[in-house]
């Protein structure tokens, strides 16, 4: 009898290309997981069509039916909930999570956010990074905690920043990195060997350094 997989619910809110990642690397077997739920909190999502393509249940919340955050997220979770998972993975999720939430699920859920936090917490992250001049940027996987943006840091991966470049271009260099790092990171969790400890990420026993992996 074959072990049961560990289980992971993704929350998106666009296009779904970390998730499409996912999908495959779950596929080609070089992530040991199963997506059990995709949640959108919109309805235009294409994540949720890549989902039901790969016969993962489909579940669109929209955030502008309910009258508060707090009521949001009490219905996000009780859904969640429903498919017992065992990591919460936010990807392109789009809303800023209640505490009650974040505390819920402490230890097990994940975001990846596009700077090298941290640098550019929030949004327009890319457009940020060439009004400044900046040299590099790139993208950072970390544990979600109540402060935006400001869990601890899994990993980074780096992309040059060219004098020639829009914020569109920069992005498509720093997705290219996201979908590289965010399933291996997801490999890493399910596979036992990541953990947030005391407000650190911890990999295989070892405390993290603040800027993450070093994987260069």
């Amino acid at each position: 009898m074959s072990e049961k997989k560990p289980r992971l619910c993704v929350l998106i809110s666009g296009n779904g290309s970390n998730l499409q990642a996912m999908i495959d690397r779950i596929q080609s077997g070089q992530l040991e997981a199963s997506i059990v739920a995709v949640i959108a909190n919109k309805a235009n999502a294409y994540g949720l069509v890549r989902a039901e393509r790969a016969g993962i249940p489909a579940i669109c919340l929209e955030h502008s039916h309910y009258a508060s955050r707090d009521e949001y997220d009490m219905v996000l979770k009780d859904t969640i909930d429903t498919y017992t998972p065992d990591c919460v993975v936010l990807a392109g999720f789009m809303r800023i999570l209640t505490a009650d939430f974040v505390h819920h699920y402490a230890g097990k859920l994940l975001n990846i956010h596009p700077s090298l936090l941290p640098k550019y917490k929030g949004l327009n992250t890319h457009q940020r990074a060439i009004e400044n001049g900046d040299k590099e940027h790139g993208v950072s996987v970390h544990f979600v905690t109540p402060e935006l943006d400001g869990g601890p840091v899994i990993i980074q991966s780096r992309v040059p920043v060219f004098a020639e470049d829009t914020p569109d271009e920069l992005a498509a260099r720093v997705q290219e990195q996201e979908r590289q790092i965010y399933p291996l990171v997801l490999q890493w969790f399910v596979a036992g060997r990541l953990s947030m400890k005391d407000n650190k990420a911890v990999l295989d026993e070892k405390i993290l350094p603040t800027e993450g992996y070093a994987n260069d």
